[in-house]
């Protein structure tokens, strides 16, 4: 069995998957630190956790319950964040590799700490449980070095200024289980969180999402792409922090619908709410345009895949895309499920197999 640790900064969710990669179990506490709740499969109960590491010792006596002790474990595996420019594919998590990780901690301050929290907390529990990582930049490690420099002082780009990507273990799902694979597919991870990535031959080749993800489509509640004179102007107005806050998680569909959920937009789109039907029109202009770069960056265009929670299930979003994508051609469309967790699973027996 492999345990796929999915850690937040308040929440752990597990997930077990047998050698054929099928799912056994799913188990998650969210509000570590304060008044929780653990979901074990469909049942819940309120629990206390103060840190990570209880919060996993919890779930694993919970699992340990469903029939699974950490005994029947081959290894763990762990979403992390960002990997950085050196930790560009799936790796077991030595020493020198966690020391990548805290490394990339300024890169992704809101998500690395919470990843190494579970890792600590998991090695502290089981000490000769295997742990291996996938990392949500590594898909991306493929684009050229046009792609991700950006035009800045050699010495700021020596402190690692420079487009990373993200959604990655989405996108290598997606290329896993997409047969055949198209050679040049664009694809979008539709979400709260929103990227397209431009896959020729199976590697990704341009990516919209930069530095952090706040670059890009507009999404949830970050506004994507924003001149950077527009950001200073922020941060002189609401100081760096609250500039921050104001760019990350009061911006995009959320400033302009009041709402981060596209169902109820949608919805009220439908119901001839002109505030929410601009929202969906803004959302799905602005990726048309990405997705212009990102098919140039391919020289043409195969194929189209959409993934992720409105990409799976928002089919007025789906279709309003393709159409502003016809001038491209008339190519297949797939709508692929989200399966990281899976994949993240894939990955780690892929490197015990090589053990």
């Amino acid at each position: 069995m492999i345990l796929v640790v999915n850690a937040g900064s308040s929440s752990i969710r597990l997930a077990l998957f047998d050698a054929t990669l099928t799912e056994r179990l799913t188990a998650a506490i969210s509000e570590i630190g304060g008044s929780g709740e653990l979901r074990l499969g469909p049942d819940r109960r309120p629990v206390s956790a103060p840190d990570h590491e209880a919060a996993l010792a919890l779930l694993l006596d919970a699992v340990t319950g469903a029939g699974h002790p950490v005994s029947s474990l081959a290894a763990a595996a762990h979403r992390v964040v960002h990997g950085g420019a050196r930790l560009t594919a799936p790796t077991r998590l030595t020493p020198e590799a966690i020391a990548g990780i805290e490394g990339c901690i300024p890169l992704a301050p809101l998500h690395n700490p919470a990843n190494l929290a579970a890792i600590h907390a998991l090695a502290q529990i089981a000490p000769a449980l295997p742990q291996f990582a996938s990392f949500d930049t590594a898909f991306h490690a493929t684009n050229p070095e046009v792609a991700t420099v950006y035009p800045l002082p050699p010495e700021e780009r020596a402190r690692g200024l420079r487009r990373f990507g993200f959604h990655g273990i989405s996108y290598a799902s997606l290329v896993t289980t997409l047969a055949p694979l198209p050679r040049r597919l664009l694809a979008f991870h539709l979400g709260n969180g929103s990227s397209l990535c431009a896959i020729l031959d199976g590697r990704s080749v341009a990516t919209s999402m930069g530095y952090s993800p706040l670059e890009g489509l507009v999404m949830g509640t970050r506004t994507g792409s924003i001149d950077g004179m527009a950001v200073l102007q922020l941060a002189r107005d609401h100081g760096i922090d609250g500039a921050e806050a104001l760019l990350n998680r009061q911006s995009g569909l959320q400033a302009l619908a009041g709402t981060n959920d596209m169902r109820v937009i949608l919805e009220r789109a439908e119901a001839g709410e002109a505030e929410a039907a601009f929202a969906v029109d803004h959302y799905c202009y602005w990726a048309i345009r990405h997705a212009g770069s990102a098919i140039a960056a391919m020289g043409g265009l195969d194929a189209i895949a959409f993934t992720g929670g409105i990409g799976e299930n928002a089919a007025p979003v789906r279709d309003r895309i393709t159409a502003g994508l016809r001038w491209a051609g008339d190519v297949p469309v797939h709508v692929i499920p989200a399966a990281e967790e899976r994949q993240i699973a894939r990955d780690a027996l892929l490197l015990l197999d090589r053990a």
